[in-house]
């Protein structure tokens, strides 16, 4: 079934339920829309969409931070039959305009916080865009661009009924760019289709769960996980924030049920329990049933003090890639907490093999490529050939990922193939290293990278950030890490910020950057 389908369905059994509500604790706001409003506003934006000359095949850039008319316009966007193009609220203009000139869109659409970027880029990218449309209040409007809220009332609330199926195409979504430049993944209705039966096989949502949004919309996790509420016409609450406080509200004060985070918004959250900063009976958390996590490497011991902090929860780590559409490739399962650490088994209609370098089958317990195919995959990277038959081989998708399967099945990340450390000869893992760093009480966050070396090529690189009110010194890590074999600790160790994306990746191509010829720090 078409998603554009699932809303006009939810539309008819739900009408007048609540369908969306946006919170921003920061202004004390509150915004909720029905499913009939949430259907008649993606309508009114499809049609508004037609009468600029959007039609089947065309792309339309959605570039807006996490609101209530995030979802609708991305549905009216599909519903033309065109690809939606979310980018990254992150990316600086030169990225949006090289993003832009890819997928040569015939509308963009773009919030208030993206009036000086695009404004930047408007001459470069006039030869495709016909239409800006500007998705904020009336008075910050540019007089180049037209208003979203207007086309909404303005537009009749009827479904165009364009005509296409399951296997055309439906977006284009770009990679983090954590390893380089973004790549444009292209994909199809079916790949958005399969995202909603497999998050809610795997996570059991029902028409009475509430699910709240906290990461960026524009990233296929956080708006995949919403995808299996979404099926059964499940609530959701998009929070705009990530303070632990604004969180523990927005569970309480909506009864959330399921909460998706990532590894820094949990470790704040502990941390603030932890020191008596939040009282957890001050909050209503009894319906909470599951907490999961995904986008990066989750340590074992963050899950074994969040498990010891709220027993009666279910946990489950989600591991994905944009090019799987999302989580859901590999799951833990909310079963399997004594396999925690590993990112688990194949999801549903998922294979996957570890491989060496030519693409054979390793042993168990043998570090190699994790490679994946199912129902979810990418149909390409657009208009990069190259890339995309480095990627998709024998109908396989090679992740980059380097993990080991134990002999029970279970599948544990490694590391990422282009974050292996070679110090004399010998490969060295960070997300090993930096699993076992985390345990350290005074830690609150750690990235291990390469820097070089005369004598060893690269040798291994902590960047530490400690806990607010403790102290650290390189000896107690140097001592914390004795039970790691000689070539695998840390020979410098650098106490500084650790950078994330706003998926919750460590950006560790900006620590090499920064790093690489750091002089003042500490060696073993």
């Amino acid at each position: 079934m078409l998603i554009t389908e699932i809303l006009t369905r939810n539309a008819r059994m739900y009408g007048q339920e609540v369908a969306l509500i946006e919170r921003e604790p920061a202004k004390g706001l509150r915004t909720e829309i029905t499913w009939q409003t949430f259907e008649d506003q993606a309508n009114s934006i499809a049609q508004g969409l037609i009468n600029r000359g959007v039609s089947k095949g065309d792309r339309v850039v959605l570039l807006m931070m996490n609101c209530l008319e995030w979802l609708p316009t991305y549905f009216g966007i599909l519903r033309t039959g065109a690809w939606t193009v979310p980018l990254n609220f992150r990316f600086v203009a030169k990225t949006i305009c090289n993003c832009t000139q890819l997928a040569e869109p015939k509308v963009v659409i773009f919030g208030e916080e993206f009036i000086e970027r695009i404004s930047e880029i408007r001459d470069d990218i006039q030869d495709s865009v016909k239409s800006f449309i500007f998705a904020g209040p009336e008075d910050k409007r540019p007089e180049w661009a037209e208003s979203l809220s207007q086309i909404i009332r303005e537009y009749p609330p009827e479904d165009p009924k364009i005509s296409f199926d399951i296997s055309d195409d439906a977006a284009l979504y770009f990679t983090s760019g954590t390893t380089g430049t973004p790549k444009a993944v292209r994909l199809t209705h079916r790949n958005l289709e399969h995202a909603c039966y497999i998050e809610n096989l795997h996570h059991h949502q029902t028409h009475e769960d509430v699910f709240l949004c906290i990461p960026p919309l524009y990233h296929t996790g956080a708006k995949m996980h919403w995808f299996g509420s979404f099926i059964v016409g499940g609530k959701a609450v998009i929070l705009k924030g990530i303070e632990p406080e604004w969180i523990f509200q927005a569970i309480s004060e909506e009864q959330a049920t399921i909460v998706w985070l990532l590894v820094p918004w949990a470790m704040d959250m502990l941390f603030t329990v932890e020191c008596g900063e939040l009282k957890l009976k001050n909050y209503k958390l009894d319906q909470w049933r599951l907490m999961h996590i995904g986008a990066q490497p989750v340590p074992p011991s963050l899950v074994r003090e969040w498990m010891r902090i709220f027993p009666n929860q279910k946990y489950d780590t989600n591991y994905g890639l944009t090019e799987s559409t999302g989580p859901g490739c590999i799951h833990l399962g909310t079963e399997n907490m004594h396999k925690v650490g590993s990112i688990g088994v194949p999801g549903f209609d998922w294979e996957c093999q570890i491989v060496d370098e030519h693409l054979r089958p390793v042993p168990y317990g043998s570090p190699g490529e994790l490679i994946i195919k199912g129902p979810g995959m990418m149909k390409e990277y657009y208009k990069n050939p190259e890339a995309t038959e480095k990627s998709l081989v024998d109908g396989w998708l090679l992740t980059g990922d380097i993990a080991q399967r134990d002999e029970d099945g279970f599948i544990w990340l490694v590391d990422r193939k282009k974050d292996v450390i070679i110090t004399g000869g010998e490969n060295i893992y960070p997300v090993e290293i930096e699993s076992l760093i985390m345990g350290h009480p005074a830690v609150q966050d750690v990235a291990i990278i390469g820097t070089p070396s005369l004598r060893l090529g690269e040798i291994s690189t902590a960047i530490i950030k400690t806990k607010p009110g403790h102290e650290l010194k390189a000896s107690e890590i140097n001592e914390f890490c004795e039970v790691l074999p000689r070539y695998k600790r840390p020979r410098k160790i650098i106490f500084a910020d650790v950078p994330r994306n706003a998926t919750g990746k460590i950006e560790k191509p900006e620590l090499r950057k920064k790093y690489a010829g750091h002089s003042e720090s500490f060696k073993i």
